[in-house]
This record gives C-alpha cells, structure tokens and sequence, in this order.
C-alpha cells in the first residue's frame, strides 16, 4: 500500500502557501505572494509542488484547507478548490481556522492569542492553550484593538499583526508577543490529527470562516 500523500492548501491572505505531507509530516512546501490572483495561480502551483515530489493528483490521500479569517477571493479559491479535490477524488476534507494555526506554531508557550487585521479598525483573534491538551478557549471574533487588550486571557502570548501602538499597549499590561508563522506545514499537522480522531468535513458543506460578511455591492 502506498504511503499518505496529503494536500493542504492556505489561501488566507496575499501570502499563499500550500503543502504536500505524509501522516502530518511535511515532505515540500511552496509559499508566494500571489496578491488576488489566487484563483489563478493555485492550481498550477499545486501541480508544479505534485511534479517535484514525483506525484499526481491521484495519489492523493487527503485535502486540508485553511477556512479562514482572511481575505475573502483567496479564501473562496482555497476552499473551493479543496473542495473540488476532495469530491471529485473521493478523499477525506479536514479545514483548520487561520488563527489557530497561527497559534500553534507557539503550542507550550501557555495562552496564545493570534490576531490579525481585519479592516474597520477592527483585529480577528481566537485564543488557544495547551493545559492539559491543545484546545480553542476563545472562538475567532471581531474586536477593536483597546476592546482587544481587555479580553485577552492572563499571561497569554499574542501572536500574528501586531502593530506598534498594539504591542506598546500590551506590553503595559505585561502581555508577550511574537511574530506569527503560518505555513502549510503547520496546518498539515493540526490536520493530520483531526483525520485521525475522525474529524472530517463534508465538502458539500464546509465553508471559509469570514466573521464579516464578504463587502459586494454598493457600501456606505
């Protein structure tokens, strides 16, 4: 029997990033700035990454795909796309937040709160801590910055787009912050595990995490 050959694929902001693993472990990996044209660009990437590991789509054992937040085309191209692999090829759909992958490249540093810019002046974040397993203690949400610092968990680590005037804040009240890593490799991971407990998405089903609905049409 062949080994596992997963896809994962992160479409979540200008910065693309897809991998190929074997049980979670990363075997290549492909990052690039892609601007908008992540509908364009994806699935060749995703071919060229499947040619150096000497491999098809048919070898394919599994799809995984960050749902989100981010920007909204990037994450239409990046789920649907999974999707569309995982129907047409009858394979196992695991989708992983944005944030918490962010978070989990800081597993064991105690609470970590990834955030992001979300526009409006407004920052996404959830929280995570690894006491005793790794487990979500405060869902993606939208808040303000000064909303922010005052929901942040005790001593927790944050994470991500911090900005001066944010972290100069944080640092205040005795918060630790780190630049955030997000890669392909790390959501094959948190991937990986969640096939194995059973965790699947129905890819008729799953859908990308916005926390805002998608700005189309006429605005204010």
């Amino acid at each position: 029997m062949a080994d596992p050959l997963e896809l994962s694929l992160d479409t979540a902001s200008d910065i693309a990033t897809i991998a190929l693993s074997s049980e979670g472990r990363l075997l290549a990996e492909l990052t690039w700035h892609c601007g908008r044209e992540h509908s364009r660009q994806l699935l060749p990437a995703v071919d060229g990454l499947l040619a150096r590991q000497s491999a098809s789509k048919d070898e394919l054992t599994a799809v995984f795909v960050c749902i989100g937040p981010g920007a909204y085309a990037g994450l239409r191209a990046g789920v649907s796309t999974a999707k569309g692999l995982a129907f047409a090829l009858e394979l196992p759909l695991v989708g992983v937040g944005r944030l918490e992958i962010e978070a989990y490249a800081f597993a064991g540093a105690g609470p970590i709160v990834a955030v992001h810019r979300a526009g409006r002046r407004e920052l996404a974040w959830a929280a995570y801590d690894t006491d005793p397993d790794w487990r979500e203690i405060a869902p993606p949400r939208l808040s303000p910055a000064d909303a922010l610092v005052e929901e942040l968990p005790a001593a927790a680590l944050v994470v991500g787009e911090v900005d001066d005037a944010l972290a100069a804040a944080l640092a205040e009240r005795g918060y630790r912050v780190a630049s955030a890593m997000r890669r392909a490799a790390l959501l094959a991971e948190l991937a990986w595990q969640r096939l194995q407990a059973g965790r699947t998405d129905d890819p008729k089903a799953l859908v990308p995490l916005y926390l805002r609905e998608p700005a189309i049409g006429p605005q204010s």
